[in-house]
């Protein structure tokens, strides 16, 4: 039991990582082609379409906490490691604008619908 804890636990701090990570790749490589005040509007689609591609693919919970739970994590970590390597490292004074605020509700947001849906559908499927 306490290995798939453990399991679970470093399943979700590796694809909010990576999930993280791709969005701020996304941004410096933006940088040089995108206006900087943009710049989260060009990496918002793309950053959804590869949320829901892991949390479809290479998330499984077992309860609607848990997807809950995934979603607080990743929230906190991507307002963690933003304010370290965006406004720490880059001294950023006007990154807080309406599409990082999108950005941080939505990262808390898909896991907890995606969740929602592959719960709902999974407990339709089991009454069939």
């Amino acid at each position: 039991m306490e290995t798939n804890k453990r399991k679970i636990f470093l399943n979700t701090i590796f694809w909010g990582f990576i999930l993280w990570l791709f969005g701020y790749v996304l941004g410096l490589i933006f940088f040089a082609f995108v206006p900087p005040e943009l710049i989260g509007w060009f990496i918002l689609p793309l950053g959804i379409i590869a949320t829901l591609w892991v949390l479809f693919k290479k998330i499984q919970r077992q309860s609607f906490s848990c997807y809950i739970g995934l979603g607080i994590f990743w929230a906190v970590m991507a307002i963690v490691l933003d304010y370290i390597f965006i406004i720490k490292l880059f001294q950023s004074t006007d990154y807080y604008k309406l599409d990082v605020y999108l950005y941080y509700v939505l990262t808390f947001l898909l896991p907890v619908i995606v969740g929602w849906y592959k719960l709902k559908k999974r407990s339709v499927t089991m009454k069939q």
